[in-house]
C-alpha cells in the first residue's frame, strides 16, 4: 500500500485542491509552532529567573540569561495569537479533509459506476455482486479515515517537519544534526511495520468479502434451504466466516497497538537525545536559556506529525485496499465490443460465422441465421452451449467474431434485476418521465393485470414471487419496445419460472408482438415456446439457419 496513490489525481479531481490547501494550511501551522514556541520559551525564562538558582559564577549566569529583558506582554500576545493561528489551522485542515474526502468518495464512486457500464453486463456477470457491491459502499466509505486522519498528518510532515528542522539548523546547529541523523529511523520502523501491516489487512480484507459473498448466498438461497431443511449449516458456516473475520480484524489492531508503541518509542528517544545536549550546554553556561527552552519545545513538534502518520496509516489502511480494488476496477479495460452494424432491409437479424468471445476465445460454436420481422425464432439446446452469450452479442454488449447486424432491440435476461422502487419506477427504468399508459398495457400484456403500478418492492423486487419478477422484467422489456418503436426483442427464457396457463398467456402476447411486424428472438427449453415459434436453432454444433 503505498502512502499516496497519484491514482487518486486521476480517478478524483477532488483531491488536488484537498492537497493544495493542505500544504498551505500546514506552512501556516509551521510559522505558528515556532512563534508559539519562541514566545513560550521567553515566557518561562523571564518567570525563572528571580527563583533559579544555580552554583555558577557571575559570568556563567550573565551568559544563560543574556538579551532577556522584560517583554512579558509582547509574549503573551504572540504565544495567544501562535495558539489561535494554530487551532485555526488544524481545525481548517480537519474540516477540508473531512468535505473533500465526501468529493472524493463520490467521483470515485461515480467513475467506477460510468467505467462499470461502459464495460457492459458481459464483465459484470464475472464479477462477484457482493464483492463488487462492498467495494464501492463499505470499501470507499473507509476512506474517510485516510482524509481526515491520514492526510492531514501527511501534510504536516512534508510541509511542518523540514521548516522546523531549517528553524532548527538557524538557531542550535548540533540539535539539528541530532535529529537529522535520528529522523530517518522512524520512517525506516514505519517501513517495517507497513509491510507487516498490509498482509494482515490484505487478509482481512478478503475475509471480509468472503463474509459478504456467504452473507448473499444464504439469502439468496433461504427459499430452497428452508424447503429442505438445511439452513442450520449455513448458519454454522456463516459462523465460521464471521469468526475467521474476527480473528483477521484482532490481528490487525494487535500491529496497529504495537506499531504505535514503536513510533512512540523511537521518538521519545530521539527527543531525549537533543535534551541531553542542550542540558549539558546549558548547565555549562554555553547556551542561552531561551534557546535551549526554545529548542525543547521545537523538537518534539518535528517527530509529532510523522509519528502521527504512522498511526494514522493503519487506521485507513482498510480504505486503501478497498481503493486499490476500485482502482483495478477503473483500469480494467475489459474486452471491446463491436456494437453490431443495422441490417439490411428485410431482415432485423443476421448472423454470418458468428462466436461470442471470451478473453479473445471462443466459446460458443458459430451460428449463421437470419430473423425477419414477424418471426419468433427460439435459440434451444443444451445448458452452456452459448445461447446466453450469442443473445448479449445481438444487444451489443458481448465481444464476438464473424459478421453480425441487428437492429435495435429490447431486452430481458434470466434476471430480473429489479431494484427498490415502485412498480412503475421498474418498469419504465431508465426513462425520466414514466408514461403511466404505457406503463399500465406493458403490465397488461405480460399477464401483470392486477399489479398496481404504485406498488413499494423491495431490495431485488422483495414483495414478489420468482414468476412474478420474471414478467415484471418482460413487462419492462415491452415499455422500452413501444415506447422507442424497436423492431426486434430479446428474450433469454422468459417463461422458465411460470405456470402453463400464465406461460400460455405471455406466449400470446409474444405472437401478438410478432403479427405487428417485431422479430423475436427468445431463448428458452420450454414446449410450448418451441410450438409458438416460427422457427427453432438448436445450438448444438455448427448451427446454419
Amino acid at each position: 500500500m503505498k502512502p499516496f496513490d497519484v491514482r487518486l489525481l486521476r480517478y478524483a479531481r477532488g483531491v488536488l485542491p484537498l492537497l493544495s490547501w493542505g500544504a498551505l494550511l500546514g506552512v501556516l501551522r509551521a510559522i505558528a509552532i515556532v512563534a508559539w514556541a519562541w514566545s513560550i520559551a521567553h515566557l518561562i525564562a523571564w518567570y525563572a529567573k528571580p527563583i533559579m538558582v544555580f552554583d555558577w559564577s557571575v559570568t556563567a549566569y550573565g551568559r544563560v540569561f543574556e538579551g532577556l529583558e522584560d517583554e512579558r506582554q509582547t509574549w503573551i500576545i504572540l504565544a495567544c495569537a501562535a495558539l489561535v493561528v494554530r487551532t485555526a489551522a488544524t481545525w481548517l485542515m480537519n474540516w477540508i479533509a473531512e468535505r473533500g474526502a465526501a468529493t472524493v468518495k463520490h467521483q470515485l464512486r461515480a467513475n467506477a459506476l460510468a467505467h462499470i457500464d461502459e464495460l457492459g453486463p458481459g464483465w459484470v456477470t464475472t464479477q462477484s455482486e457482493a464483492g463488487l457491491t462492498l467495494k464501492l459502499s463499505r470499501g470507499l466509505d473507509a476512506l474517510d479515515n485516510y482524509f481526515s486522519q491520514y492526510l492531514p498528518q501527511l501534510f504536516l510532515t512534508i510541509t511542518v517537519t523540514p521548516l522546523l528542522v531549517l528553524v532548527l539548523f538557524r538557531v542550535d546547529f548540533l540539535s539539528a544534526i541530532i535529529v537529522v541523523i535520528v529522523f530517518p529511523i522512524i520512517p525506516v520502523f514505519m517501513v517495517l511495520i507497513g509491510l507487516a501491516t498490509q498482509g494482515a489487512q490484505d487478509k482481512q480484507w478478503k475475509a471480509l468479502g468472503q463474509l459478504s459473498n456467504a452473507y448473499l448466498d444464504v439469502v439468496r438461497g433461504l427459499p430452497t434451504l428452508k424447503l429442505f431443511r438445511r439452513e442450520d449449516r449455513q448458519v454454522e458456516r456463516v459462523e465460521n466466516i464471521t469468526e475467521e473475520y474476527r480473528s483477521r480484524t484482532m490481528k490487525v489492531l494487535r500491529v496497529t497497538f504495537l506499531s504505535g508503541f514503536v513510533l512512540d518509542l523511537a521518538g521519545t528517544f530521539s527527543v531525549a537525545l537533543v535534551a541531553v545536549t542542550v542540558g549539558t550546554r546549558l548547565v555549562d553556561g554555553a547556551f542561552p536559556i531561551t534557546l535551549a527552552l526554545f529548542v525543547l519545545l521545537l523538537v518534539p513538534e518535528v517527530f509529532v506529525p510523522i509519528r502521527q502518520v504512522g498511526a494514522a496509516f493503519h487506521a485507513s489502511s482498510e480504505g486503501l485496499t478497498a481503493a486499490q480494488d476500485v482502482f483495478a476496477i477503473l483500469e480494467d479495460a475489459g474486452e471491446q465490443v463491436a456494437a453490431p452494424a443495422t441490417p439490411a432491409s428485410g431482415s432485423v437479424v443476421s448472423l454470418d460465422g458468428v462466436q461470442a468471445v471470451r478473453n479473445g476465445v471462443a466459446v460458443a460454436e458459430p451460428v449463421t441465421m437470419t430473423v425477419s420481422p414477424g418471426e419468433i425464432v427460439v435459440l434451444a439446446g443444451p445448458s452452456g452451449v452459448g445461447k446466453t452469450t450469442l443473445l448479449n452479442a445481438m444487444v451489443g454488449t458481448q465481444p464476438f467474431e464473424g459478421a453480425l447486424e441487428a437492429a435495435p432491440a429490447a431486452w430481458s435476461g434470466q434476471k430480473p434485476g429489479l431494484l427498490r422502487g415502485t412498480v412503475a419506477e421498474n418498469v419504465a427504468l431508465g426513462e425520466s418521465l414514466a408514461d403511466e399508459a404505457l406503463v399500465r398495457a406493458s403490465l397488461d400484456a405480460a399477464k401483470l393485470d392486477w399489479l398496481d403500478p404504485s406498488t413499494p418492492l423491495g431490495t431485488s423486487g422483495e414483495g414478489l414471487s420468482g414468476g412474478q419478477a420474471q414478467r415484471l422484467a418482460l413487462a419492462r422489456a415491452l415499455y422500452r419496445l413501444r415506447a422507442h418503436d424497436l423492431p426486434l426483442l430479446v428474450l433469454d427464457e422468459p417463461t422458465s419460472a411460470l405456470d402453463a396457463e400464465t406461460e400460455q398467456g405471455v406466449i400470446e402476447t409474444l405472437r401478438a408482438l410478432a403479427s405487428e411486424g417485431k422479430g423475436l428472438v427468445v431463448v428458452s427449453h420450454r414446449p410450448a415456446v418451441m410450438e409458438a415459434a416460427t422457427r427453432v436453432v438448436r445450438m448444438e454444433s455448427r448451427v446454419t439457419a
